[in-house]
């Protein structure tokens, strides 16, 4: 079958965005290699390709797919991860770190926070998606297996009875989206059953989502944006590590069956402009589960920390947000349990190379690697690569920034300066944030892990850096940073 494609009426070209979770440059550049990904190829040779974009922080998809869609970092979108603690509501909020802390905190209401809260109520009202600013131009949108998804049309659910039995939800609850819509078994465009079955993730699948887009090219449907979530390659990594060539192999599998529904690959390109990125990288795990695991539990065990089904409880001192290798630790009395406290007692695992929290308008880094301490603000004497000033004082070594003639260059952690900025103006509370060196992982009451494979969330460039292959434009960002998208997608399309 060919698709074929209805863009008479559009001016330009409809931008198709595929999202890959955790497509990473080296696996990439070995899988093209040794010839196991003819379609990656053939988009790079076509295009432009860039190895180095950055990745908000934490590097989790929730905040990634948010800043892609809003342009903006976490301290103006107000999602700060995939596991936070709302202040307001004095709760822990769960987007599915693991099927553990979803069923201690209750399954309906971390499924509420999933399906409703996360786009209607955590995202601020103050940003704006891409969805929802092409809606307002005239124009259609589509998203496909995203978790983020806000734009201006009304759509349902179809909630399985036996979910609806055990969360206790109802069908009918109206979520607001892109006009085109499909959100795994919940929420389909096409009339298949194929791929959405209890054991295929409920439909949140490579398969189903690439089902999904064909039906769309081969109706004829594809409006001016496409935004597609292909989320397979991300558990590949985490079990079996960042060079995990057999994964980008099958993802690849899957690009040249998009590819596939034109007369030709060439046709592919000329009909559309294809933006093929990863979300967030990942670094290795060590394989000693010993010493490749950060309890928090340990590390702060001499303070009263709550309970995942329990609840804040009266006597309750901390709360844990672990994001795998990042986490927001907050404390519920900062007047007798001070965050500098805290700071110290984490500040001996010398596993931990970023503990930063808020001092008035400064921010100050410190390290259980290093000794030393930095302290920033933004608008400064001092310019980055991304135009950003900045006031900067201490031991800039701390993370790994050097200073030429009053520019910052980053190293290992790449724009560090605004995303540890964004993180600790994300939402309300005390708290700080902690993020782990490569090798390292944090966990909490019920946090998965990765032990001799790879995981993500921390500020390192193994987890921040990611691929972007641009094919069917010649115009590219402009900074390579997934923050900068927006404004060049809605400048390709409007």
């Amino acid at each position: 079958m060919t698709a074929s494609i209805k863009n008479n009426a559009q001016k330009k070209k409809p931008v198709i965005l595929l999202v890959i979770d955790t497509l990473m440059d080296p696996p990439l550049q070995k899988a093209i290699k040794e010839g196991q990904a003819p379609a990656f190829k053939f988009l790079i040779e076509n295009g432009m390709y860039f190895s180095d974009v950055v990745s908000p922080f934490p590097t989790m998809s929730v905040n990634v797919d948010t800043t892609i869609l809003t342009g903006t970092y976490c301290n103006e979108h107000q999602l700060p991860g995939l596991v936070w603690f709302n202040n307001t509501e004095n709760r822990l909020i769960n987007y599915g770190s693991h099927i553990r802390e979803l069923w201690k905190l209750g399954l309906g209401r971390s499924l509420e926070d999933i399906l409703y809260h996360l786009n209607d109520t955590h995202i601020s009202k103050n940003v704006t998606t891409i969805h929802e600013e092409l809606e307002q131009l005239g124009k259609e949108s589509a998203s496909i297996n995203v978790l983020v998804y806000r734009g201006n049309t009304t759509h349902h659910y179809k909630l399985p009875k036996l979910l609806q039995w055990l969360t206790g939800l109802k069908e009918n609850r109206p979520v607001k989206a892109s006009k085109v819509f499909s959100y795994g078994a919940l929420k389909k465009v096409s009339p298949s059953k194929k791929y959405q079955r209890i054991w295929q993730k409920l439909g949140f699948n490579n398969s189903f989502s690439v089902q999904e887009l064909t039906h769309l090219m081969n109706k004829g449907e594809l409006p001016a944006f496409t935004m597609v979530y292909l989320p397979d390659l991300d558990q590949s990594v985490h079990k079996h590590g960042r060079m995990d060539v057999e994964g980008v192999t099958k993802v690849d599998k899957q690009l040249q069956k998009i590819l596939n529904q034109y007369h030709s690959w060439e046709e592919a390109i000329r009909e559309h402009i294809w933006i093929t990125i990863g979300d967030n990288g990942q670094a290795w795990i060590d394989s000693n589960q010993e010493e490749a695991i950060i309890d928090l539990r340990e590390l702060l065990g001499s303070y009263r920390i709550m309970k995942l089904k329990k609840g804040v409880q009266p006597k309750d001192q901390l709360v844990l947000a672990v994001n795998e290798r990042m986490a927001y630790i907050y404390t519920l009395d900062s007047e007798t349990l001070p965050i500098k406290r805290l700071v110290k007692e984490v500040q001996r695992d010398q596993r931990i190379d970023v503990i930063a929290w808020r001092d008035e308008e400064m921010i100050i880094v410190r390290s259980g690697e290093q000794k030393g301490e930095i302290r920033f603000s933004p608008n400064g004497d001092f310019f980055d690569t991304y135009n950003q000033t900045w006031f900067i004082e201490g031991d800039t070594g701390l993370l790994d920034i050097t200073i030429e003639d009053n520019k910052l260059h980053y190293g290992n952690y790449p724009d560090a300066l605004a995303r540890i900025h964004s993180s600790l103006h994300s939402h309300e509370g005390n708290f700080f944030i902690v993020s782990a060196k490569p090798g390292y992982e944090f966990i909490g009451e019920g946090s998965p892990t990765h032990v001799g494979g790879a995981s993500h969330g921390g500020l390192h460039q193994q987890d921040s850096l990611i691929p972007m292959i641009i094919t069917g434009t010649q115009i590219a960002p402009s900074h390579l940073r997934l923050k900068n998208l927006k404004e060049w997608i809605l400048s390709l399309i409007s």
